[in-house]
Formats: C-alpha cells, structure tokens, sequence
C-alpha cells in the first residue's frame, strides 16, 4: 500500500497543506498519511459534484447499471487489498475483512440491477366529472448532490450503502469519510476513477470537523446521510434543516431466546452477534434475554465457544477478534464495566484490557438502569438477563433509548408476530441474531437510532424527488 494518500476532487488527486499520520489500532508502527481537506477544497469538490450532476442526471439507467456492474468487479479483483486496508487501519479480524468486501461486491451489484428499476406510475385523473379525460405520469428524479458521512467500522461497505444508491439514481457524491479509515475510500475512488461515471461525479475528501460543516450549509449539497454517533448526528440535522437528511446513530441490540429455540444454531450465532469485530457494530448483540428453563445449558455453551476466540492481530487469518478502534474506547468499556460491578454485576468471562485489545466479556446480575446496559457500548460485552415471562422480556428489550434492530429465537409465530408488534425497533429478526444484515433489506432505526433507510431500493427511494406529469386529453384533440 502506498503511504500518503490524497483527495480525490473532480477526478484529480489533490494534495492538501494539512495531513494526518494515521496508525494501526493493533500497531502503532504502521503508519500512512492521510490528506484532509480545507474549506476551500471541500468546497471545490463540493462544486464539481454539483458541476458533474448536469452530466450524471442525463445517464441512460444502462449506463449507471454498467459502472455499477464494473465497481463491483474491481472490487471482487482487488477484494484481497481492500480486506487488508479494513484490518490495518480498522483492526478488524482479516476474515470479518474479506466478509465485508464480498457484501460491497454485492451491494453495488443490487445497485446495478435497481439503476434499471427505478420505475414511475400511471395515475388516472378522472375522479371527478370535471377532470374526465386526464392522466397522470409519475416518474423519480435524481436530486442532486448527496454528503456521504461515514465512521469507522465498515469502512467500505457502509461506504457503498451511501455511494451505489447515488449512482444508481444519477446524483453525485461528496464522501467524508471516517480518517482512521479513509484508506479503503481512497481505494474505492481509485475504482470508481476507472468507470465512465463523469469527473466530479464521486470526490473522497476526509477532513477537519470545520471543513466537514460546510456539506451542511452549503445549500448545492441536497442531501446528507449519515452513519456515526448520536450527538453527532442530531447536531448535524439542525445544522443541516433545509437538506434531506437520513440518519443511521447507534443501537443497543437484544435477542431472546425461548425454550423451543435450536441451541446448536442459537448459540454460535449469538457468540458472532456479540463479539464480532469487538462488538463494534450498531446492531451487535449488547443484551441477552434467556428463558429459565434453558439458561444454565445456554450459558454453558455460551461460554465455552466465546473461551475459544482467538484474540490478537487483525492481520493473521486465524483471529477472531482484533483492537478495538483506539485506547479511549477501550478504556470507556473499562470504567461502563467497572461501574456494573461497583453496583453488584457479576463478570462471568473477560473484563480486562490490554491497550487497544479487550477480552470479550459476559456479564451477569447488571441492573438495567447502568450504562453498559441501557446505552451503547459499542465494545465485545454482553449482558444476560433470564427471564420467565416472554411479554416482559419483550418489555425490557424496549428499556433503551435506541430502537435498530431485535433478534427473536422461537419456533411459535405467534410470538415471533407478537414481537413484531410491540418492539420499538426497525427490525425484528425471526430466529436469528439482531445483528443480521443483506444488502437490499430496510435497514434503520428508530428513537435514539435515527431514521431513514438503507437497502439500495430504499436508499433510492431517499436520493430521488418524486415528479407528476398531468395530461389533459380533451386539449389534444
């Protein structure tokens, strides 16, 4: 990999006065240098983008579909690059790497099919005596330039969750993403350089905070959507209150799990859902609800399969967890954990932390008004509460402030309908874990989680105006 990298700003490769020495999460000895943005340049890429959608908006839906296509196949042939650029500067295990990059090959490929499905509608007029006669055409328009803001656990494809919807539907893209990985976008632009999609149709400028602020104030920018933390992303819609706005902030994601659920698939899935990449994923598994009657044989298995993660460098294909992102997120799951056994928790398995690395830990007895309970960790902990009575474990999965996504493991449709009913989230995930995502489902939340959806169809439905054409018949004659 090379070891400076620059903003890609209307098809150019731009050096900026102000860069940024970037350093693995697991080794701090691997170093690159990342350019970031000044307000000027944000603002250039802003005005090419605007500049390219008077290009981008006339394509033909084969030819979004063709560049879709072909970003997809780059990215399948340098699936082996990109992998590395998530573990190294993400610190995500080499196989959760590899996982990621075959979803973006997907993602823009769902993409390059729905650029030939962005259909409209014909609406007869003729309700009433006086409109005899008149039809209405219905078609969606691309609007603009989007703002793409993107964080650090998934630094390509919640990259592409953002960028193939916008070609899809002819807008342009102005991409900040996260700088601790801003390599992996880099390389996208370098792919996305190679297709016929028009110069300044999609720019890369990671940056300060301040030069970030002008994507919501600049008023050529139609739409910002964002992945990233709560305070944040509240205080960018204020900021941003004239724009579209799609907001994908934090979870707190719960599975329960009743007695006639298969264990033998239950429990591994739960040991991915709560420790994969450190449970630096929105919709990791943070709490547990067991029935009772399998508890003990639950947790036995539980344990044991979590006992056999294999810690330590991102690099080696063999691990299963590597760093969290930085020593201060570490250390914040340190003092969440620490207060749950102040306040009588039981730490069953882990709780310890070695700079970055942080074992992946099991909690017991935690009461739910605690902060590693309630709020987002963000980090490989786990809660688990038994319970006896399904409607109120049902009751305590709603007991957070966010609402992304639930997991619900039984075999009577009743109950799996009436989890669907009364939990507060914007998904419910029938005998799997809440952490289970496909490309082109809704996806978002609720609450404290924001709202908006992704899923291409979906997202597209966000990145396009919807226009009415009516026809008068009885002029034409």
């Amino acid at each position: 990999m090379k070891k400076h990298y620059k903003l890609l700003i209307n098809g150019v490769w731009k050096k900026s006065p102000k860069t940024r020495e970037i350093k693995s999460p697991y080794d701090p000895n691997s170093v690159c240098t990342v350019h970031l943005a000044e307000k000027n340049q944000m603002e250039r890429a802003i005005s090419s983008a605007h500049q390219a959608f008077q290009k981008t908006k006339n394509l033909s839906s084969h030819e979004r579909a063709q560049v879709l296509e072909q970003i997809s196949q780059e990215i399948e042939q340098r699936k082996e690059e990109l992998a590395r650029s998530i573990a190294l500067w993400g610190g995500k295990a080499y196989k959760s790497a590899e996982v990621e990059v075959s979803r973006a090959v997907n993602t823009f490929k769902i993409a390059s099919e729905e650029a030939k499905r962005i259909n409209g509608e014909i609406l007869p007029l003729d309700l009433s005596p006086q409109t005899k006669n008149r039809w209405g055409f219905v078609r969606r328009f691309p609007i603009g330039v989007i703002a793409g803001i993107t964080p650090f656990n998934f630094p390509l494809n919640l990259v592409a969750h953002k960028v193939a919807p916008a070609l899809a539907s002819g807008n342009t893209v102005v991409l900040r993403p996260s700088t601790q990985v801003s390599v992996t976008s880099h390389l996208l632009g370098e792919i996305i350089s190679h297709t016929d999609y028009p110069e300044g149709g999609f720019n890369v400028v990671p940056s300060t905070y301040e030069a970030a602020d002008i994507l919501l104030r600049d008023e050529k920018v139609k739409m910002v959507t964002f992945t990233g933390s709560p305070s944040i992303g509240w205080d960018l819609k204020q900021k941003a209150h004239k724009k579209r706005v799609t907001l994908e902030l934090g979870g707190n994601a719960a599975a329960v799990i009743e007695p006639d659920a298969n264990l033998d698939f239950a429990v591994p899935r739960s040991v991915l859902g709560g420790f994969s990449y450190s449970g630096q994923i929105c919709i990791s598994i943070q709490r547990i609800f067991l029935h009772e009657k399998i508890y003990e044989t639950f947790m036995n298995r539980f344990l044991k399969k979590t006992r056999n993660l294999k810690m330590g460098d991102p690099l080696d294909k063999n691990t299963d967890i590597g760093p969290m992102i930085n020593e201060e997120a570490a250390q914040k799951t340190e003092e969440w954990i620490k207060e749950a056994g102040d306040n009588g928790a039981q730490i069953i398995l882990g709780g310890k932390r070695d700079g970055t690395l942080f074992e992946p830990t099991v909690l017991e007895n935690v009461k739910p008004e605690l902060k590693i309970s309630w709020l987002e960790a963000f980090a490989p902990v786990v809660v688990v509460y038994p319970y006896k009575d399904y409607e109120k474990a049902l009751e305590n999965v709603n007991y957070s402030i966010y609402g992304l996504q639930a997991g619900i493991f039984t075999n009577d449709l009743s109950k799996a309908f009436r989890a669907f009913e009364v939990l507060d989230v914007g998904g419910v995930i029938v005998n799997d874990i809440p952490t289970f995502r496909i490309d082109h489902m809704p996806y978002g939340g609720v609450k404290e989680s924001g709202f908006g959806r992704e899923g291409l169809k979906y997202a597209i439905e966000e990145m396009t105006e919807i226009k009415l054409m009516a026809l008068n018949l009885n002029q034409t004659k």
